[in-house]
């Protein structure tokens, strides 16, 4: 049986705490919201950093909040940190419904995080079918409860050669998607495609015989594509955004760690509709934040990682 949560490094931790300082005193009372639980080190660390503070936290990653229950009873926090199973996108929803008063007593939320992407545990379980390193199905569901959502393998033998090509270009950047839409088509036809070694096999001889070892395996772009797809993780974050800026309280801050041009893009144009100058809203980061040389190597899944930062004015 493989373990449910290994030990995660939390990516720019120390940076989103000092954001967060700036402007709430480690005895203030407030609300936080981590809307990416995953292993939890970035929603323990707010409340062991500010010692009055309460988080709402939410992931739709069923193992995260099995994981997250243990966690919180570990290190004494059932009073002050709220853990719901839900997507991210519903957090206004879940707040309507269930906790209005932090929007009508405390103004809204003093910092809420998005840390998006995949979570280390999810690249690391086979059976979660995120990682071409390793053989598991082709799943790729971040929340694997929901049985009527698509999986990776449903898209790879049911979207036609178009479609997949498509999906494969627009959010894999991928300049092989063509030909690797045409293998995957071909391949499928002798029968379906179920493992991520399989497509992994047919993406790595799709691309030319002198591009199949470099710096980046040709079957990454194609896996983020596919990723990205099956949980809309694109639509879901451009829909959310400005829904979560209007939950600040004055002075409040939206911290988004995104781990590809892609994400990225989205969250700089987004928070740039959001706060023109003279503005409700003004934007910290000029330039994104990244991790430090020694955050990079202490945890190489870091390197890509940028933060951005809105604050209510």
């Amino acid at each position: 049986m493989e373990k449910v949560y290994n030990i995660h490094k939390s990516v720019l931790q120390k940076e989103c705490l000092a954001f967060l300082s700036e402007n709430f005193s480690q005895e203030s009372r407030g609300w936080f919201a981590d809307l990416t639980f995953g292993a939890g080190g970035h929603s323990i660390a707010f409340l062991k950093n500010f010692h009055e503070a309460k988080l709402i936290a939410v992931d739709q990653d069923i193992d995260a909040i099995k994981n997250g229950y243990i966690k919180i009873e570990e290190e004494g926090l059932q009073s002050r940190l709220h853990l719901h199973h839900t997507n991210f996108v519903d957090f206004p929803k879940l707040i309507a419904e269930k906790y209005q008063f932090i929007i009508d007593e405390y103004k809204g939320f003093a910092g809420i995080l998005l840390d998006l992407g995949v979570s280390s545990h999810q690249f690391d379980c086979a059976s979660r079918g995120f990682s071409f390193r390793k053989e598991g199905n082709l799943d790729m569901r971040m929340n694997q409860s929901d049985d009527m959502a698509e999986t990776a393998a449903d898209l790879v033998n049911n979207l036609s050669k178009l479609e997949l090509e498509d999906v494969i270009k627009t959010y894999g950047e991928e300049r092989f998607a063509k030909k690797i839409a045409g293998r995957i088509v071909d391949a499928r036809l002798e029968k379906p495609i179920q493992t991520t070694k399989e497509l992994e096999n047919i993406i790595f001889h799709s691309y030319p015989a002198k591009l199949r070892n470099g710096r980046i395996h040709p079957a990454t772009r194609t896996f983020q594509a596919l990723r990205l797809a099956v949980n809309q993780e694109l639509k879901v974050l451009s829909d959310v955004l400005p829904l979560l800026a209007k939950m600040l309280s004055d002075g409040g801050r939206l911290m988004v760690i995104s781990f590809h041009s892609l994400e990225d893009r989205i969250v700089k144009h987004t928070f740039r509709n959001i706060a023109p100058k003279g503005g409700e809203y003004n934007i910290l980061t000029k330039r994104p934040i990244t991790p430090s040389d020694n955050e990079i190597k202490e945890n190489f899944r870091a390197r890509s990682a940028k933060m951005r930062v809105l604050q209510k004015n």
